[in-house]
């Protein structure tokens, strides 16, 4: 009966532990949250230092986008279906297509991409949120 005891004193142990962890994941997750879009998108724009990170800055910039467009409540279960449903909001669709097919093109093949290629796409990435009312108009592309 004694063994009894301490197996339901470590289970209980075992469950608080649990729920702590999980509250202090929901308060991480929210205060990630909390850091706006813009804050984020110069976080991102610092992987453009290097020449290294570069498809980092692009696929960051993609799922910025993403989560833009789903605070927005585009319908979509991807990126891609959400553009389609945000592209008569956004005025550089096109350069949006782009800088979204070349983080397909990264993820998918581990592709360098040039310089021209990533300014392309971040400065429709960045329009796209311009004009989804993310940056205000003293925020820096």
């Amino acid at each position: 009966m004694n063994i009894s005891k301490h197996i339901i004193a470590y289970a209980a142990l075992g469950l608080a532990l649990t729920l702590i962890l999980i509250a202090l994941g929901i308060i991480l997750a929210a205060k990630r949250k909390k850091r706006g879009i813009a804050e984020r998108w110069k976080e991102n724009q610092r992987l453009l230092v290097d020449k290294k990170t570069w498809q980092d800055a692009v696929i960051g910039a993609d799922r910025l986008l993403d989560e833009v467009l789903k605070k927005r409540h585009f319908k979509g279960k991807t990126t891609g279906e959400r553009l389609v449903a945000a592209q008569h909001a956004l005025s550089m669709n096109d350069a949006v297509w782009f800088g979204h097919k070349l983080k397909n093109r990264i993820v998918d093949n581990k592709e360098s991409v040039s310089k021209a290629e990533v300014k392309k796409a971040l400065l429709g990435f960045w329009q796209a949120m311009k004009d989804l009312g993310e940056f205000n108009k003293n925020d820096e592309k």
